[in-house]
């Protein structure tokens, strides 16, 4: 509204008074959702849960790993064209974001190992499947958002039976999050974060900092000297002060 009526100001000078009225009024505050992200044990956890001996389980395995290693977005994980991945030394993998936007994101030595096996057991590595998408559906059709949720949902509900570490509730987005805080956790340059994640803007990175209070305490403990004593007298030594608690019966 705000900026509409900065707008019609300079078309309609006559209601400036008006217009101004409505621009003075201000932007209601709203708590800001904190990152919901996975830490490290429960992304483990999670990792674990696809079946490596069937085929469909070693897809979503290495779809998973893709999707946490990246940090990728939900639809650029589904655009990944097999073309878009360079398994040679340094593997990375090509995403397009927002705007068309595309960034070279580096592989870890495991999901590479992983891609590797998946690509050769489909036999995608075949110069004329280079526009194939590397995940696809039982109809060899692209993967959609929804069943991406479906997959992640299917793990979340199986690790949950082992393990609480896991929350209820895990959105496909979360893996993105977590990559990103856990290169944080890791003392990773939020700039390096920045560009990691294809963001325009450091402020949206900075999302993270703010939600990482384990990071804060550690810095804080790295920076300043202990000056509060913990160490407290036992009041049960203290002959006064029993004395003089029997006294309140």
């Amino acid at each position: 509204m705000h900026s509409f009526f900065r707008f019609v100001q300079t078309e309609e000078p006559s209601g400036l008074f008006h217009f101004q009225k409505v621009i003075a009024i201000p932007t209601k505050k709203a708590v800001k959702p904190l990152v919901e992200h996975l830490t490290p044990g429960a992304m483990k956890i999670l990792l674990e849960q696809p079946e490596r001996s069937c085929q469909k389980g070693r897809r979503d395995l290495t779809l998973m790993s893709v999707m946490y290693d990246t940090g990728a977005r939900v639809q650029e994980l589904i655009d990944i064209k097999v073309s878009d991945v360079i398994l040679e030394n340094p593997a990375v993998i090509v995403l397009t974001g927002k705007g068309n936007k595309t960034r070279r994101v580096p592989l870890l030595k495991n999901t590479v190992s992983l891609l590797e096996r998946y690509i050769t057991e489909n036999r995608l590595d075949k110069q004329w499947k280079n526009d194939y998408p590397l995940f696809t559906n039982n109809m060899k059709n692209k993967l959609t958002k929804e069943g991406i949720a479906y997959i992640i949902v299917k793990y979340v509900e199986s690790a949950r039976r082992s393990s609480t570490l896991v929350p209820s509730k895990v959105k496909p987005h979360m893996f993105r999050h977590s990559k990103a805080m856990h290169l944080l956790q890791a003392g990773v340059n939020l700039i390096y974060i920045r560009d990691f994640l294809g963001h325009v803007d450091i402020k949206t990175t900075e999302i993270y900092a703010r939600t990482d209070t384990e990071t804060k305490r550690k810095a804080i403990e790295n920076i300043y000297p202990d000056l509060i004593d913990s160490n407290l007298p036992d009041w049960n030594r203290d002959q006064a002060l029993l004395s003089w608690l029997s006294e309140l019966k």
